[in-house]
């Protein structure tokens, strides 16, 4: 049984009324009554998620049972061979990547990992990538263009690591030149946002030939809470903020940020993790096959066309 976010109280109780019917249930029929209240709670879930504010999508986002890289990995790609290290510091374990198998392809797989517990999460940073995480990007995505492998890269952060050990250690111009070797390469580049897309440590991995953005995921320039504390002086204006960033999948098709939104299972990713990763799947797989007879050039003119055409007006 998922956990429930604040907006999710209603279905909440409902839930927790058919699991003490459930329990309770001796020589009685409960089973009409069961029926009933689980018709109403599937009832009030699918009106609840059709009209979800941008802070609740954000909150969906963040969703500590949403699948995270590991588990797409897991479920999408064979043949895994993790690589470590950026060759100049260390190994960042917030941004992982390797070899793998995508349905009888060759591919270079990156992405943010944000763990699944309190341990993990402190091992992967959050998800919070410093410039070591950047630098291993680079040399895989550079790999990858070496050996002519399609890239697929995972997008789930709140951000690049602010810390003071990132800034001294060159945090903007590893992302800099995260995204410019995204953007140099000439091979095909999928990038998926999968739960939250924050910041230049998002667009450091993002910047592909198609973007695709899950149906409750996010993705902006900063945080509603980091603008709410800008404009406001207060994180409490936090929703006011995600309004007007216009952060959801479905404002970001509008503005041509994004390629195509990849649906989700009715309440989210975290309630059918199998689902949404079989949903993903199809999604890269249709983007990888549409680039799969591009050439060199083309791939690199196509990606810098879509990105210099972000925000135009003519």
């Amino acid at each position: 049984m998922p956990s429930f976010l604040d907006f999710e109280k209603p279905i909440a109780e409902l839930q927790g009324r058919i699991d003490q019917l459930r329990e309770s249930a001796g020589a009685v029929d409960i089973g009409p009554e069961v029926a009933r209240l689980q018709a109403k709670s599937d009832k009030l879930l699918r009106d609840t998620f059709a009209r979800l504010t941008p802070w609740q999508k954000t909150q969906v986002a963040r969703h500590p049972e949403r699948p995270h890289f590991n588990h797409y990995v897991a479920g999408l790609f064979d043949d895994w061979m993790p690589l470590a290290g950026d060759r100049a510091f260390g190994d960042d374990q917030a941004i992982l990547g390797g070899f793998a198998t995508f349905r009888g392809r060759k591919v270079m797989v990156i992405g943010h990992e944000k763990g699944d517990d309190t341990a993990s999460r402190i091992r992967h940073n959050f998800g919070m990538g410093k410039p070591e995480g950047y630098r291993k990007a680079i040399r895989l995505v550079e790999l990858a263009d070496r050996f002519g492998l399609p890239v697929v890269t995972l997008v789930d952060t709140s951000g690049a690591f602010p810390g003071i050990q990132a800034e001294e250690r060159g945090q903007a111009e590893a992302i800099a030149r995260s995204t410019e070797a995204c953007l140099r390469a000439g091979v095909p580049i999928v990038a998926a946002i999968v739960g939250e897309g924050g910041s230049g440590g998002a667009v450091a991995l993002a910047a592909g030939n198609r973007v695709l953005m899950f149906e409750h995921a996010i993705y902006s320039v900063i945080s509603p809470e980091g603008c709410a504390s800008i404009l406001w002086r207060t994180a409490d204006k936090a929703a006011e903020a995600a309004e007007a960033m216009k952060i959801t999948a479905q404002d970001l098709k509008g503005f041509g940020v994004i390629d195509a939104i990849v649906p989700e299972p009715l309440g989210g990713a975290h309630r059918d993790r199998t689902a949404a990763i079989t949903g993903l799947g199809r999604a890269i797989g249709e983007a990888l096959d549409a680039l799969a007879g591009l050439s060199r050039d083309e791939l690199r003119r196509q990606r810098r066309e879509k990105f210099l055409a972000m925000g135009r007006l003519d």
